[in-house]
């Protein structure tokens, strides 16, 4: 681990078997019930992880994920339990560093599917309507512009890819296919329900939420449950209500500014990432820590 008691790139949890470490989060096994996940400040951008940590981003992403999770827990439950850091990691060094940006949660059965909803006609969802009049095979009416509200929200789903490779967009029989009906509709209703809610108290405070995406896993019951991250600056596209404009990209909190930045390199978008500079990683933090505080403070 780092020195640096503010930034976190990569845990190394000596106690602890690592399960996976992803674009963002190193999942831990504490028991056959239970996992440690651990969200470091690592960014990752085109699913290619960036060299340069965020600072405090691992933070703000855990804080925000749990007042979702608590926010949207009358619609679905969630993976978190009342389990302390504290409480597994007894004698480890570094739990000043951890603590903030780990939660225990019970272990279940992740769906392949990425939960998406589209709120607004933006990024992919946007080139695709250009060119087919449709997103992700889902008929608009025509003559909508870029960044203008969709007459309702969409749900897109797609394939959760590999650490490196690219997710893939799926239809709804696909989805059904993966996963089941049964379980396909519930993702579908429970997800647009989730964002439903989260924008209506996002709007509120200055912020729309454009799109987002949502996982899903079951228990031994077979119950849907919301897992990893909820409407955090990096599953999700915010932005501020006072500088929305239909026609063109909006300034987002999100890391969209990153992905902005980059496109200006010439970069292949291939791994290994480019480094930041300094000035882009202090505004990139600045932004994740400015939608935390409009949304939960």
């Amino acid at each position: 681990m780092q020195d640096n008691s503010e930034t976190l790139y990569r845990s190394n949890i000596k106690s602890l078997a690592l399960i996976s470490s992803g674009k963002v989060r190193d999942i831990y096994k504490i028991d056959e019930q239970h996992m440690l996940i651990v969200t470091s400040d690592r960014l990752s951008a085109f699913d290619v992880i960036l060299p340069d940590p965020i600072p405090g981003k691992g933070r703000i992403l855990t804080e925000v994920s749990n007042f979702w999770f608590d926010y949207c827990n009358n619609i679905i439950s969630n993976h978190l339990t009342n389990i302390s850091l504290k409480e597994i990691l007894t004698n480890d060094e570094n739990l000043e560093l951890l603590e903030g940006r780990s939660i225990i949660v019970r272990k279940l059965r992740a769906l392949p599917v990425e939960a998406v909803i589209r709120g607004y006609l933006i990024g992919s969802g946007w080139n695709d309507y250009r060119s087919t009049g449709s997103v992700c095979g889902i008929e608009l009416p025509e003559g909508l512009q870029q960044a203008e509200k969709l007459p309702e929200p969409i749900f897109t789903p797609a394939t959760k890819a590999d650490v490196g490779d690219h997710d893939e967009n799926i239809n709804f029989d696909k989805t059904i296919e993966l996963v089941g009906c049964e379980l396909a509709e519930q993702i579908r209703a429970t997800s647009l329900a989730i964002y439903t809610k989260a924008a209506e108290y996002a709007l509120k405070r200055g912020i729309i939420i454009a799109d987002t995406k949502f996982e899903f896993g079951v228990d031994d019951d077979n119950q849907l449950v919301l897992i990893d991250e909820v409407l955090t600056p990096d599953s999700s596209r915010f932005w501020p209500v006072s500088s929305y404009n239909i026609g063109t990209s909006p300034p987002s909190f999100d890391k969209q500014y990153i992905r902005d930045y980059l496109e200006t390199l010439g970069w292949d978008k291939t791994a290994p990432g480019p480094s930041l500079p300094q000035g882009v990683i202090n505004n990139t933090a600045a932004k994740y820590k400015e939608a935390r505080d409009i949304l939960i403070t």
